[in-house]
This record gives C-alpha cells, structure tokens and sequence, in this order.
C-alpha cells in the first residue's frame, strides 16, 4: 500500500522571479510541450527569457551563478504567478528545475491547483512582503528559505513573514491527501470488490451480486 506523502516544511534555497501576470506561456514554451512524458521540462523552464533565437544565454536569473545551488529551490514571484492558459506542463517544469514550493503576491486559480496536484505549495504574502524577500535573496541568495505550513509562515535571514493559503488545501498537503493517485491506491482492494460487482466488468451474462 503507498503511504501518504506529508508536506509540513520545504527547506531551500530562494530565487526571486521578478514580475506581475507571467503566464504559463513564459513560464514553459508551447513548442516543448509535445512530449509523452514530463521528464526533462526543466531545461525549458523561462526558455524564451533566457536563451535567445541562438541558443546564447540572456543573462536571466535561473542561470546566475549565485542561484545554482543543488537541491530544493523557493521561488519568489509577484503577482498573477501563472496566469493565461491552463497547461499543467508549467508547474511540471518548476518541479523539474528544482522548485519544490512558491511564495508570492497571488497565483492563478488553475495554476495554483496544478502546483497543489504536484505537491507544491503556492502561499501568499504581503506586497510589502514580498519586496522585502526578493530583495533580501538578491543581497545574500546563500541562505536557506523555510516555508513551514504548520505556523504558516516563511523564514529568511532570521525574519518571519507571515502567509496565507486556502485552508483546505493546506490541510491536504499537511495530510498527505494532496496525492489523489496514493489516495486511489490505498482503495485498491475497495476497488476491487466493487469492480467485481459491476456487470460490465464481469461480463452482462454473469450472475450480478445483489
């Protein structure tokens, strides 16, 4: 039986992805999206912002040396984070660049459900907030960023800036019920009973149990 995977705290270091209403289309390029997997979107992840028609690098943030740090990535963005089409290969690509959590102004509905799906956390700060921490990271990015989700609350070069995000979901992910496949494979053998009663499963000319 999978055991249910609960997010409490992500630990790591930030990268401030400045500015409002960037979409889904910034975030990950249409033309890498026809793909059978999502392996390997993270190469792609602000394509078009940071390699020009060449391929020569335009100097953006994801590729600056101070924000190269191996393992678990914050982002810290603006407002609107996300908006414009629905593609889940956006958040997909964050996950596989090495983001595993987003702290911002706002998100977009579908983006925010599509990061919540992943297990990705998008919580919610101040304008002030956000400021302060994009400004911080930019000063000093060796430094560890915590969202905790228990007392709902980011930590940065000792300072403690409080978020917020909707309260069901906060409890999915503290839970471990954010993962809706671990979920269905937990009823496996509920599944399978009630499969066993269904006449098109069974075949229409078998006895259907009452």
């Amino acid at each position: 039986m999978a055991e249910l995977i609960r997010i409490e705290k992500i630990v790591g270091r930030p990268v401030p992805l400045r500015g409002n209403d960037i979409d889904t289309d910034r975030i990950i390029p249409a033309r890498f999206m026809k793909v059978v997997t999502f392996d390997g979107l993270g190469q792609y992840l602000f394509y078009d912002e940071r390699f020009d028609g060449s391929g020569k690098p335009k100097g953006h943030v994801l590729d600056d040396p101070r924000f190269a740090a191996k393992g678990p990535r914050v982002a810290v963005v603006n407002k609107n984070f996300g908006c414009g089409s629905s593609r889940e290969h956006a958040p997909q690509a964050l996950l596989r660049w090495g983001i595993r959590a987003l702290v911002g102004e706002s998100f977009a509905d579908i983006f925010f459900g599509n990061c919540m799906a992943l297990g990705m956390p998008c919580v919610c700060a101040s304008e002030a907030d956000i400021a302060w921490l994009q400004q911080a990271i930019e000063e000093d990015p060796q430094q560890d960023c915590v969202v905790d989700l228990r007392s709902m609350r980011v930590e940065y070069r000792g300072r403690i800036i409080p978020v917020t995000m909707p309260e069901g979901f906060r409890r999915q992910l503290l839970e471990g019920t954010w993962d809706a496949t671990r979920i269905l494979l937990q009823a496996e053998d509920a599944i399978r009973q009630t499969a066993a009663r269904l006449p098109y499963v069974r075949g229409f000319g078998a006895e259907v149990d009452s």
